[in-house]
This record gives C-alpha cells, sequence and structure tokens, in this order.
C-alpha cells in the first residue's frame, strides 16, 4: 500500500495507435550553406567542367546560325543552287540547322549523364550526407 507521501505512477505517453505523441519531432535540417557550396573546390571544378562544354558549344552553334542567316540574306544565288529535284543548298542547309541542333541536344545530354550528374550526386551527398531524390 503506498503511502502518503508516495507519488502515483505517471500516466503512459499519448499515443495515437502506435505513434508515440510524446516523443519529439524529428528536426528537419535547414537549408544548405549555398555560400559555402559554391567555395568548394569540388563545385568549382564541376562549374568549369560544364562551361567549357557549353560556352564553345554555343558560340559553334551561334555562328552556324549567323552564317545561314548571312547566307539567305546575302548569297540568295548560292542558297538558290539545287541539288537534287526541287531541293536546294537552302533547304539542306536549313534542315542542317535542326538536326544540329538535336545533334547538339542530344550531345549535351550524354555529358551530362557521364561528367556533370555524377558529380552533383557526389557533391550532394557529402553536402548534406543523404543521397538526392
Amino acid at each position: 500500500m503506498p503511502n502518503a507521501t508516495q507519488r502515483p505512477p505517471a500516466p503512459p505517453a499519448a499515443t495515437f495507435g502506435q505513434i508515440d505523441k510524446s516523443a519529439p519531432a524529428p528536426q528537419r535540417p535547414g537549408p544548405p550553406d549555398y555560400v559555402e557550396i559554391a567555395q568548394r573546390q569540388d563545385f568549382q571544378e564541376l562549374r568549369s567542367s560544364l562551361h567549357r562544354f557549353v560556352f564553345p558549344m554555343s558560340a559553334a552553334f551561334l555562328l552556324w546560325y549567323v552564317g545561314y542567316v548571312v547566307m539567305a540574306a546575302y548569297l540568295p544565288e548560292f542558297m538558290a543552287i539545287r541539288l537534287v529535284g526541287e531541293i536546294n543548298v537552302g533547304l539542306v542547309l536549313g534542315i542542317g540547322q535542326f538536326a544540329t541542333t538535336i545533334l547538339i541536344t542530344a550531345l549535351y545530354l550524354r555529358y551530362t549523364a557521364r561528367h556533370v550528374d555524377p558529380r552533383i550526386r557526389q557533391l550532394h551527398l557529402d553536402v548534406t550526407g543523404e543521397e538526392p531524390r
């Protein structure tokens, strides 16, 4: 028999089903420190690697596009040369614009899948300690 100075046992923690409501909610980490990430050597290497692909490819395509426009404007006789039937140089070069756009897109996707994405995953793992979603 408990004496008058002893307290009764505490009631069990409030639960809903099997969830313990008295347990603290897990702490969500704050946002990553983007300034710190931007200063990391591996991030800098990743950016320069991507720039070494994107800028030359963009410059080459812009030169090719402007060249096509200039030829269409200033060399109409050249663009009108028939190659086969009704197909002329201008048409072939115009279709070449679409083909090179598709080619550049495919090269970019291949490059990023092989060289950029794995490094981004590793950087994310290093910074957050968890695999990216």
